[in-house]
């Protein structure tokens, strides 16, 4: 096996804080590969459900929709995603993310630098 495959069949999933209806599995990280400037997940997220009004101070995120779609919201600024769409959130920016599709979204999440769902690194 190779330490830079990862295979998300074979990652645990669990409930991110600030969110609802949400499992994510962190597949590039520190644990998984070793890496140390980004971190890499995938989410799939419940029909109304998603990320609560939140912050990421002294961290960007991207998130790329592969499937569903999704209302989005940076400072009062609306819009929504289709699969092949993805949205970047800069530092400081509080944002929601809300999947409107029937069927659960599945999006592509990266940090840099890693998130590693610490709590202090959010702002509510």
């Amino acid at each position: 096996m190779h330490k830079w495959i990862v295979k998300e069949n074979e990652i645990e999933g669990y409930s991110p804080a600030n969110h609802t209806g949400t499992v994510n599995k962190r597949l590039i990280s520190q644990e998984t590969v070793g890496a140390k400037h980004m971190e890499v997940l995938i989410g799939t997220i419940e029909k109304n459900q998603g990320a609560l009004p939140h912050a990421h101070p002294d961290l960007e995120q991207v998130c790329y929709l592969l499937s569903g779609s999704a209302d989005v919201e940076m400072d009062g600024e609306k819009g929504k995603l289709e699969p092949g769409d993805c949205c970047y959130f800069p530092p400081y920016k509080k944002h929601i993310f809300t999947v409107t599709s029937e069927e659960p979204a599945r999006v592509l999440i990266i940090y840099s630098p890693p998130y590693e769902e610490k709590p202090e690194r959010v702002i509510r």
